[in-house]
């Protein structure tokens, strides 16, 4: 993941500085966050601020002052006059009450694992925010102003993988933003400030902030809810979105690569099987091979029937948006469920200001992110078995329409092997991806908590789970577009006696193919193909640059980047 605190300015692309200038400042409160939004602050430093809407800041104190009510009247309010959980039976006289909150941090310092990455923490601060702004929560302004003066300081707290099990929310990990937040010491939380380690209340110092103790119902509120698990899923949903375009672009290049036809994305084909996701997959696959000279151009209805060759495309190819639509569909559902997380109260209890009541719910529940995200890995495995089909044609001299075995670049070197260990890395992390697509959500114990937590989401481990394949998926991708620049070169060569596939590839995929060039740095050649001889370069420092790039600069994303 990108630490956005550490950019830098003169490694920023067109794209990354688009995106930061559409979002120079972001204001929480006035109306519901996007995904993009959140990421624009998660990963590349937007400034945020509060509403100014006084109706919106009053009713963010008027559930503060209810709770402050209660606990003079000594009126019965979970986990303000309770205790927690399993224990909310044992009654805290009022002279507790703020006591209890702020041990709330400290038993819930219970953590284990490696450390989240900047980008998902910042994305939870974010959005731990916005949660407040309903007004409903019972925490001062004061509390929700110190998270965006974090983030606009680049100030992120150490939080560590294991702990929530998504049910009252993301109980620990939270803590550990809390008690950074408020500085409390005794051991101090840990701080990323902008790339230096440092106790939080040395930040706080530099910021100009005194620690503060928490009044009741703040703990709860800021621990209480879905934040860690909905950030880490709105940085998976933004990067399978581009995953998912990069799939379509590398698919487009070992089309050509294998002479396939356009004729499989047809309109009349698709308006016979109308799915949304079936019909954007179709349409922009022609878009991706619009002006190819290495395709079979059969849109006119004909058939290029070649003798011994079969008439029509083999499934991956012909079958493609059949394939890809529910995938396009089930992603864009995940991306509205995650949204609407993004924009919901989720901790507990919720205060009615207008009625004077506090309700007992479930909101911190998190099996909406929990479901996605398992959806979002099942998702991922699918992409990359159909790539993984796509290589397999590719790399068998009985199916690739006359290429060279395994892709190799200069066949008089008879020690060439070209491209078939680098089918074997793509095959040691496609079953990877399809096992991480297993399902987690029904695994919970039943047991949590004293049975207080009987049923629970286990969304924070899901989403941490997605957030993985992603980074593994990025890998993979990075393997496949490989594989299609060696095809159309040789693509060209067999048609065209030269090497050089800028003169032969569609204009939408040339464009991905020169990035690709560029960021592994190899001119192409119309004398030679991107990989000639084995011995002339090292294939696993491409597979890093490119995936480096699509975890940071986002070239290659930039390049096909108008067809999601």
């Amino acid at each position: 993941m990108v630490q956005v605190t550490n950019i830098d300015k003169s490694q920023e692309n067109d794209w990354q500085q688009s995106v930061k200038n559409h979002h120079k400042q972001l204001i929480v409160g006035n109306c519901n966050l996007t995904i993009d939004e959140v990421i624009s602050v998660a990963r590349y430093g937007t400034k945020v601020r509060l509403t100014e809407q006084e109706e919106i800041l009053q009713s963010i104190q008027a559930s503060s002052d209810f709770i402050a009510d209660c606990v003079k009247l000594g009126q019965p309010i979970y986990g303000v006059t309770t205790a927690f959980g399993g224990m909310a039976d044992v009654i805290i006289p009022p002279e507790e009450a703020t006591a209890l909150q702020n041990n709330l941090i400290r038993y819930h310092r219970v953590a284990a694992g490696q450390r989240l990455p900047n980008a998902c923490i910042r994305a939870a601060m974010l959005l731990r925010a916005n949660s407040h702004m309903h007004g409903a929560s019972g925490i001062r302004v004061e509390i929700i102003q110190r998270l965006l003066t974090f983030l606009n300081a680049g100030v992120t707290p150490y939080v560590y993988e294991f702990g929530s099990i998504g049910a009252s929310g993301d109980l620990v990990p939270l803590s550990y933003i809390t008690g950074a937040l408020i500085g409390m010491t005794e051991p101090c939380y840990m701080v990323d400030f902008n790339g230096e380690a440092m106790e939080a209340p040395q930040a706080l110092k530099y910021l100009g902030l005194e620690p503060v103790t928490l009044l009741p119902k703040e703990g709860l509120a800021m621990m209480n809810g879905t934040s860690i698990m909905t950030g880490v899923a709105a940085n998976c949903v933004y990067d399978a979105k581009i995953l998912l375009t990069l799939t379509m672009a590398a698919h487009a290049l070992m089309i050509q690569g294998l002479s396939g036809t356009n004729q499989s994305f047809h309109p009349f084909i698709h308006q016979l099987k109308p799915h949304d996701g079936q019909k954007w997959a179709a349409n922009q696959m022609l878009k991706l091979l619009r002006g190819s000279q290495l395709i079979r151009d059969e849109l006119n209805g004909s058939h290029d029937y070649r003798s011994n060759n079969l008439i029509q495309d083999r499934y991956s190819l012909r079958c493609l948006p059949q394939y890809i639509g529910p995938i396009f569909d089930g992603i864009l559902q995940i991306a509205k469920q995650i949204e609407i997380e993004m924009n919901s109260a989720t901790d507990n209890p919720l205060i009615d200001v207008e009625n004077q009541a506090s309700y007992h719910g479930g909101n911190f529940l998190g099996q909406y992110v929990a479901l996605g995200m398992d959806q979002l890995r099942y998702y991922l495995g699918l992409l990359a078995k159909h790539l993984d089909t796509q290589i397999a044609l590719l790399v068998t001299p009985e199916f690739n329409e006359g290429l060279p075995a395994s892709l190799v670049g200069n066949p008089k070197r008879l020690v060439n092997l070209g491209l078939k260990s680098l089918q074997l890395t793509g095959n040691s992390i496609m079953p990877l991806l399809t096992f991480y697509g297993n399902s987690l959500a029904d695994r919970f114990p039943t047991h949590a908590e004293q049975f207080n937590q009987n049923i629970n989401s286990q969304g924070c481990i899901s989403a941490l789970l997605a957030n993985r394949s992603i980074e593994i998926f990025q890998q993979y991708i990075a393997i496949a577009l490989l594989f299609g620049v060696q095809a159309v070169d040789l693509r060209t060569y067999a048609l065209m006696g030269h090497y050089d596939a800028r003169q032969s590839l569609s204009p939408e995929t040339l464009k991905l193919y020169l990035e690709i060039h560029e960021v592994i740095g190899k001119e192409p050649s119309s004398e030679r193909p991107y990989i000639w001889n084995d011995d002339e370069q090292a294939i696993d420092e491409h597979i890093a640059q490119i995936a480096t790039d699509l975890k940071s600069s986002n070239r290659l994303w930039q390049a096909v980047s108008n067809l999601y």
